[in-house]
């Protein structure tokens, strides 16, 4: 078996975290699985795997290992791509992840759009938190917010977003408007997790941190908007997150004046140039609306 070959197993058995489902994913018998791992570990005069009774774990060498197995398996299957023409033209599926509630406030026209323009691309979206490892995760392009690691990929800026604070109308009219952060002492809230400590806002060349009367907690920022909308009282989320709601006047703003800094909005993705015409196409065709969306600050 070549070395590529072991590769390829190894990093199969790394995957599924069992010698027989990685038989029956290679098409191959069990007992050549752990030949060829025997092999492996052999060649490499180190301990891959630690085989148990519910199945096998990787050591922090085999770890290591099956990372650089995937970027090998990955690159070469770019390779092989780009040979065969796959470059030229956009086909297949195409996996995008964002953050909670961008795809209902500003992504689901876009996406529209651009199947459209390439129907031969199947686009699969995923919501996510925070920045993933595209290539761990299978994700060929994620739109993130915040300040980005070195080893994220490449980068496409597309806009600032910030922590805003907004109620209804209704709202607002029984219960005033908030002048200052410490004025959030007198009303009402809805939070949801990670929020229990309080908000955090600008005043001057400091930051405060204010802990309002909260009246619900909300598992996800969606319930805590509906609940913000029903009147039950203020709520802090990310701009994008609401856009729509204060579009329709159905959320007011409040306290824009103490906003906490503004974070910048990012397409990343990975290979640059060399990326699949899916991904290159996608990139081009999504990043000069994402910048004109009023969603995301200039």
């Amino acid at each position: 078996m070549s070395r590529y070959r072991q590769m390829q197993v190894f990093e199969a058995v790394a995957q599924l975290g069992s010698l027989a489902a990685a038989a029956r994913q290679l098409n191959l018998s069990p007992a050549t699985v752990m030949r060829s791992i025997a092999s492996l570990e052999a060649r490499l005069n180190n301990t891959l795997l630690l085989r148990g009774p519910r199945g096998v774990s990787l050591t922090p060498e085999g770890e290591r290992f099956a990372a650089n197995c995937r970027q090998i398996i990955e690159q070469t299957a770019v390779a092989e791509r780009s040979a065969a023409g796959i470059h030229a033209r956009p086909a297949g599926r195409l996996i995008v992840s964002l953050p909670p509630l961008m795809d209902q406030q500003v992504f689901m026209p876009i996406a529209l759009e651009y199947l459209a323009a390439f129907p031969e691309v199947y686009l699969v979206t995923r919501a996510y938190e925070g920045i993933p490892k595209l290539l761990e995760e299978n994700i060929d392009v994620a739109l993130v917010m915040g300040h980005l690691p070195d080893s994220s990929g490449f980068a496409m800026p597309v806009g600032m977003v910030q922590p805003i604070v907004c109620g209804s109308p209704a709202y607002l009219a029984k219960w005033g408007r908030p002048q200052t952060p410490e004025d959030l002492k007198a009303h009402r809230s809805v939070l949801t997790p990670g929020q229990q400590s309080g908000w955090r806002f600008r005043c001057e060349r400091s930051t405060r941190l204010v802990r309002p009367a909260s009246v619900l907690t909300c598992t996800t920022p969606s319930a805590a908007i509906h609940a913000a909308i029903l009147g039950l009282g203020l709520i802090r989320c990310m701009s994008y997150e609401a856009h729509l709601e204060l579009k329709r006047g159905s959320l007011e703003p409040v306290l824009s004046g103490f906003a906490s800094q503004n974070l910048p909005a990012q397409l990343i993705y990975r290979d640059g140039r060399q990326a699949e015409a899916r991904v290159r196409t996608f990139i081009d065709f999504a990043t000069p609306k994402l910048r004109v969306h009023p969603a995301f600050l200039g």
